[in-house]
């Protein structure tokens, strides 16, 4: 499924002061917020704008259509689940850095992560089927991280101790992207205890923040870094 879901454009025309028309196509894309893409009609090609100012006054657009308060549950659960992607990425950057092979794990989460933000921005109470449709969540990516967490379990030693986010800056920043994470299904469990959002969406953060645990701990390991032990203040 791709992770950018458009709805049919609008059509706009705006003249210049040299009167020309400039024809603006309007999208809504699959997280609720709109985009202009502007051709010209003497055949230069199109000029995406990237403000909008349909939200200056603190609303925003399911890809239902609804327009709701920023601060409602589903675009909370959205900016959190942005937020952990962006976590992932830093955490990448640092995993490419230190020669890690499984960047490409991280790359495929990332992805899955917008597809994540599809089902969230379209509350099953205003959806129509095509909505549904397009939106609608694998439970593949879940089993894709059930076998990761698994192959990688099974290289690392028994966890016999409560470990603090260490072990270099590539599992640190795992770490954060883990924490990052459990915020995210946090916001994310409500909307679909409510039936607004598909349940594998749930079961996808709740097994990532698991993935994220067990690879910051694989990372530090290969680094050759020690994790720090939880030690009971004296």
């Amino acid at each position: 499924m791709a992770s950018m879901i458009t709805k049919p454009s609008h059509l706009r025309c705006i003249l210049t002061s040299t009167g020309k028309c400039l024809a603006v196509n309007w999208t809504k894309t699959s997280f609720g917020s709109e985009r202009s893409y502007v051709s010209k009609t003497d055949g230069e090609s199109r000029i995406p704008k990237i403000y909008t100012k349909t939200g200056d006054k603190g609303f925003s657009s399911t890809y239902t259509g609804e327009r709701r308060p920023k601060e409602d549950h589903v675009f909370e659960a959205l900016g959190a689940t942005d937020e952990l992607s962006s976590a992932i990425g830093l955490a990448r950057e640092f995993c490419i850095d230190k020669g890690h092979t499984f960047t490409d794990q991280l790359d495929k989460i990332q992805c899955v992560l917008q597809d994540v933000g599809s089902n969230i921005a379209t509350p099953q109470s205003s959806a129509r089927e095509i909505h549904i449709k397009k939106t609608k969540f694998s439970s593949q990516p879940v089993a894709d991280l059930e076998s990761w967490i698994d192959e990688f379990t099974e290289k690392l030693p028994p966890l016999t101790n409560f470990i603090l986010p260490s072990g270099g800056k590539s599992s640190a920043a795992l770490h954060i992207a883990r924490t990052v994470c459990r915020r995210a299904e946090r916001s994310v469990s409500p909307i679909v205890r409510s039936g607004e959002a598909d349940p594998d969406v749930a079961k996808y953060l709740n097994r990532l923040s698991d993935y994220l645990f067990t690879v910051a701990r694989y990372t530090a390991m290969k680094e050759g870094n020690e994790e720090t032990i939880y030690k009971r203040p004296e």
